[in-house]
Parts: structure tokens; sequence; C-alpha cells
């Protein structure tokens, strides 16, 4: 037995008032609504109807159970029209994460922009400096930097991002440019506890790495902090490019030791592999996508 059939026939059999109108109106015959019926009671163990040759009458039990399925057949045709009207233009909630610094930057523009075209799409933006789950914690769409381990998600590459490490002019005229990772050793660093050690950096050289001691006046858990920390002059920084972007820009900070750099990291939008995406979703990895690759330069980092 089909339990969404029967309950639209149970509906139509209490809407029409005998079986044989609901039969009628739903283009059936009249011994198949009577079994659909009959089934259904069955399956319920109780009585919904009581019928004579004349009426129909509701039990208690049916007067309850027809107030029960009115709600649940309303909330599947409101839930049918949403998607039929977001073929059309996208409508619904839409949860997207991405770290703090880039999020603010890059991913909050985008969506700003997305939602002003998108009226009906509410957005909600979490910025987090922490690796998410975004099955688990309910997100539809995450901008992550560095190496994807899911392989269950469906990743859209946008760029890459370096590793740099960088000084203001001022603080180079008055210690040197290195010309070694050793180098940085004998002076201070602004260091930053999210996300690089306090103690150690680690430069590559050929692919080998090589851990260089630091030490210096500032220690920091913020990101932006420690960017305007090394901007003022307070020592070498460490920063993913996009952080110090804006103050290399300005030049503010100058990149040091460029060739004892990692490999780039990747930047990618993911989201999980539904049977089914929503249009909402579609429309926004779409929008991401494109205004990513343009902000990180896509053709030139491949």
């Amino acid at each position: 037995m089909d339990k969404l059939i029967a309950m639209k026939t149970f509906v139509q059999i209490v809407d029409s008032g005998s079986l044989t109108a609901a039969a009628d109106a739903l283009d059936k015959s009249l011994p198949s609504i009577v079994r659909m019926l009959a089934s259904l009671e069955d399956h319920l163990g109780i009585r919904l109807i009581n019928r004579t040759t004349r009426k129909i009458s509701l039990t208690r039990e049916g007067q309850h159970y027809l107030e029960r399925c009115r709600h649940i057949l309303s909330e599947i045709d409101e839930a049918e029209n949403e998607l039929s009207e977001e073929h059309d233009e996208p409508i619904g909630t839409l949860r997207v994460t991405a770290p703090v610094l880039f999020g603010r930057r890059h991913v909050n523009p985008a969506v700003i922009s997305f939602a002003q075209r998108y009226e009906k799409v509410e957005i909600d933006l979490v910025l987090l400096d922490r690796l998410v789950n975004i099955v688990d914690e309910g997100f539809d769409v995450a901008i992550r930097i560095g190496e994807l381990e899911d392989s269950s998600m469906i990743a859209v590459p946008v760029g890459q991002i370096r590793r740099v490490v960088c000084a203001s002019p001022e603080f180079l005229k008055e210690v040197g440019v290195p010309s070694k990772p050793e180098d940085i050793s004998k002076s201070k660093c602004t260091r930053h506890t999210g996300i690089w050690s306090a103690k150690h950096w680690t430069f590559y050289k050929k692919n080998k790495p090589q851990s260089v001691a630091i030490h210096g006046q500032i220690i920091c858990n913020d990101t932006a902090a420690t960017v305007d920390s090394c901007a003022a002059g307070l020592g070498f920084g460490m920063f993913l490019s996009y952080q110090a972007a804006p103050y290399v820009k300005q030049n503010k900070l100058k990149h040091v030791l460029t060739e004892y750099e990692p490999d780039p990291y990747p930047v990618s939008i993911i989201y999980p592999q539904p049977k089914f995406l929503a249009t909402r979703t579609r429309l926004f990895v779409d929008w991401m996508t494109e205004y990513l690759r343009d902000i990180l330069d896509y053709s030139r980092s491949h």
C-alpha cells in the first residue's frame, strides 16, 4: 500500500461525502476506492469512517487522522511548489562557511552581490578558522584552503594561495634582507598561534623541509592583528598570501625568501554530493567560482 496515495484517497472520500463521489473525483473504480480505504484501516488498526448506504461519518480517530493528513499533504504541496518556483527563481536558505579573513575579504563581497541578485535566498554565512565537517554541521557550501581529504565531496578548484614571509620596508632597512632561512632566527618575528607554530617556522628548498627557531615580542591568535604588527615593523611574519596582500599592494610589506616557499595551497569550493542539487546551491557555486577565480587569477595559477 502506498501510504501517500491512501492518505489522499481518505481525504478525498471525506471531502466528496461518499466513496462513489470520491471514485469519480479520482477517476478510479468504486471497488478500488473501497479496497484502498480498507487497506488503510487495516494498516492503522482502527476504523476511520462509519459507512451506511446513504452517507459516511468520521469516527473520532478518523477526525484526528484527517487533520494530520491534511497537514502532511499541505506540507508536501508547499515543498513541491517551492521546488517548481525555484526553477525560475531560487528560494530558501543557504548555509556557507569560509576561513575568517578570507571570508571577510573575498567571500562576503560575493555573498552580498549574490543576495542582491537573488532576493528570495537567505544566506547564513559562518566564518571559522577551523576545519568544518559540512555534512555534520549542516552546511551547503564551504570554501576551503589546502589539500582536501574527504573524497566524498564535490570540489571545484578556484585558484591557489602561497605561504609567504613578509616584513616592512623599514624593518628590512634595519636588519637587512634575509638570504636564507637561518637569517630569520637572528631577528624578531611576529608570531601567530592559529596556523603556524609560535616557536618554529618550516621552509622548503627543493621540497626538503627546514625548521627554523623564531622569537619576537608579540604572539597573537588573530591573523589580522599579527599582520598589523608585522606592517608596523615589529618583525618578520609568516602568512598566507591573501592575508598580507593589501599591505604588499600599499608597499607596507615586502615578500622575502620566496625561493623557500612550499608549493601553493589549492583553494576549492566544496559541497556534498547529493542526488539532487538545489538550484540555489548550484547557482551560488557557479557565482562564487567565477568570482574567486577572477580574484585569485585562476588562469595564472594553473
